[in-house]
């Protein structure tokens, strides 16, 4: 959309405040995706929610293809929005469902690759159809964006249903044939079989009565506030530092900083999204290797240093060539910090420490924090930008990136290398954490190594 948007405005002639609600609007909606998802993939199962996400997605992204007028194109982005709440939703809940404790940090990662992967691909694809005619070239932007989700429906054939959703189903058998499909060795599994039954409250292959998952949210434990506040915490803390600012307005951040053809502009957002997609794949790589805690200091940290000197660049420097290369600098640098942090162990930790009877409408509402915040800072980017400027912006998003060092310090445990029925005693025995917590210093250490 980041592209797309410059030609849809001068296509369908829309307003700076119609733009406004066309971007922001798909991340507002999609709360009730992601409000949505937690029950619905407690009822049919992670693996079918996320192919009604990818079915939905779909017919939004083609209603947008075709759309003849900003109302019709405003349908198709609301229903995009909703499949995207689904699927921001359920993937990282179905992955850390179905990994092994060794490798869950990694490949909960996953979904934060394909969507810088995506925004990459976004990027590159708003860069070699710019050339087209102005009535066709963002409606060709849009339609690839149907691709990807295709594919999802070959995987349905192949991937299989969560193991922990299998237990909460009494299909202890099938789930146990899903575990071992990750561990070869038997007594692991049944091992790992036993914690899943025991943590989904079954006794001898029948449910207890369970309590109203919803009454429980609302009415939490101490060591299920501790949750809460983590869980919902970090995913506003990911979006209120500006991230969906910088994805989806780098062209006009780019063009404050002194660019003004169209063909460079989005050639500056393509390193951006080069940038973010290496990145993640850096973390991707470390993240069970040296932890959560470490990526998350040196994420926010770097995040703030970026987001401070690109305010004063954009404030003091004006639009000369040390602007400009200054400016796509902390653009490319604030992605990078936020692609090896917190970007990604946002959704690991979110899908790693609610219980399992809470895990999945838990997930759901600390995506619905992140997709508020997400709308909130996308609907308001231009407006404020005009009311203090874009300097100013982004010097307010400094100040909120610096205390989300503050709370990753003091609300974020490590959970590098427990299981998922072990995070949960951990915030039941609070105390504990100090002896699993990692230093300010350790990023130091990490910071040598990479």
């Amino acid at each position: 959309m980041s592209g797309a948007i410059i030609f849809i405005q001068e296509d369908l002639k829309i307003s700076e405040v119609q733009e406004e609600v066309l971007v922001g609007i798909l991340s507002i909606i999609s709360l009730l995706g992601s409000l949505a998802g937690g029950r619905t993939s407690d009822i049919i199962g992670r693996k079918w929610t996320i192919a009604f996400a990818a079915v939905i997605f779909q017919i939004g992204a083609a209603i947008m293809t075709f759309a003849p007028s900003f109302q019709i194109l405003m349908i198709g982005r609301v229903l995009a929005g909703v499949g995207i709440g689904f699927g921001v939703m359920i993937a990282p809940v179905y992955i850390a469902e179905i990994s092994p404790t060794v490798d869950r940090g990694s490949l909960t990662s996953f979904p934060e690759i394909f969507i810088n992967l995506g925004i990459l691909l976004g990027y590159v694809s708003n860069y070699a159809f710019s050339g087209l005619s102005v009535h066709i070239n963002w409606r060709v932007m849009l339609a690839v964006g149907i691709l990807p989700s295709v594919f999802i429906g070959f995987a349905l054939f192949i991937i299989p249903e969560s193991p922990r959703w299998l237990v909460m189903q009494n299909r202890v058998e099938d789930a146990r044939s899903v575990l071992l499909k990750t561990n070869e060795n038997e007594n692991d599994v049944d091992e790992r079989l036993s914690e899943i039954v025991a943590a989904a409250g079954m006794s001898n292959g029948e449910k207890n009565e369970e309590k109203a998952v919803w009454r429980e949210l609302l009415s939490p434990s101490p060591p299920l506030r501790r949750m809460l506040i983590t869980g919902f915490g970090i995913q506003c803390f990911q979006q209120i530092t500006g991230i969906d600012a910088t994805v989806y307005y780098s062209p006009e951040i780019f063009k404050e900083a002194g660019i003004e053809n169209n063909s460079k502009l989005l050639a500056a957002t393509v390193a951006v999204g080069v940038t973010k997609t290496a990145f993640i794949l850096i973390a991707t790589f470390l993240v069970d290797r040296v932890g959560r805690k470490p990526l998350l200091y040196v994420s926010t940290i770097g995040m703030t240093v970026c987001l401070l000197t690109l305010s004063l660049t954009l404030g003091f420097l004006g639009h000369g060539q040390l602007g400009v290369a200054l400016a796509v600098l902390c653009v490319c640098g604030n992605v990078a910090f936020f692609s090896v942090g917190m970007g990604p162990i946002c959704w690991i930790l979110t899908s790693e420490i609610f219980p399992l009877r809470l895990r999945a409408q838990a997930s759901a509402l600390g995506a619905v924090g992140n997709r508020v915040c997400s709308g909130l800072v996308a609907m308001s980017f231009l407006s404020l930008s005009r009311t203090i400027t874009v300097g100013g912006t982004f010097f307010l998003f400094a100040l909120l990136s610096a205390l989300s060092v503050l709370f990753a310090y003091k609300c974020v445990p490590e959970t590098k290398g427990k299981s998922l029925e072990q995070i949960e005693l951990l915030f039941e025995n609070h105390n504990e954490w100090q002896g699993s917590e990692v230093e300010m210093g350790d990023s130091e250490h990490l910071v040598q190594k990479a």
